[in-house]
């Protein structure tokens, strides 16, 4: 089927996805199977390409030196073998292994055993200046802002206050409505 229209027949192309055929002035060539699609079918996975791997590229970390080693992404059995033979190239060295170091961005601070704090939120490694969640950014911030709780902490020590201080007061009245007729309600002043 070719593109365009009746005026201009060599003007776009359809989407050669089978459920599109929607007509696209800027078609996208895809690079693995060679057919041309629409915008929302240009990706490999949108059109399920058959050769979506044809020529990706993936980076596997050594865990001995820490060293990135880029591959074509063809299964784990390749991974594993190129592994395999960066280890015995005499390049793989225990010694230049990075150290681990601050979850926070833009912190360089190694991590060691002394100043290492795990977030109790978030579950964060972080260096010892971080270690709160408003310093590092915690993305599980369930707990209240610090005024708000300062607040929430004052009200229930006054609420705590007025009612040992209203029983106080009730037991004092009772012993001296007992003695004398006048009673009175208790006060209780917050400032």
């Amino acid at each position: 089927m070719s593109g365009g229209t009746e005026a201009f027949p060599d003007l776009g192309r359809h989407c050669q996805h089978k459920e599109c055929n929607q007509l696209d002035f800027l078609p996208f060539k895809c690079q693995g199977c060679q057919q041309v699609f629409c915008l929302e079918h240009r990706s490999y996975r949108a059109h399920g390409c058959p050769k979506a791997d044809h020529n990706s590229r993936k980076v596997v970390v050594c865990e001995i030196c820490s060293t990135s080693i880029e591959t074509t992404g063809r299964g784990e059995l390749a991974e594993k073998a190129l592994l395999e033979r960066h280890e015995k190239s005499g390049q793989c060295d225990p010694r230049r292994k990075k150290k681990p170091t601050c979850g926070v961005r833009r912190c360089k601070e190694i991590l060691t055993f002394s100043n290492t704090c795990v977030c109790k939120t978030c579950q964060m490694k972080v260096c010892l200046s971080h270690r709160f969640p408003a310093d590092h950014q915690c993305k599980k911030d369930s707990a209240p802002a610090p005024a708000a709780a300062a607040a929430n902490g004052v009200s229930r020590f006054l609420l705590a206050f007025a009612s040992r201080n209203s029983k106080d007061c009730a037991k004092n009245d009772n012993q001296r409505s007992s003695s004398s007729s006048s009673s009175r309600a208790p006060s209780i002043r917050s400032h």
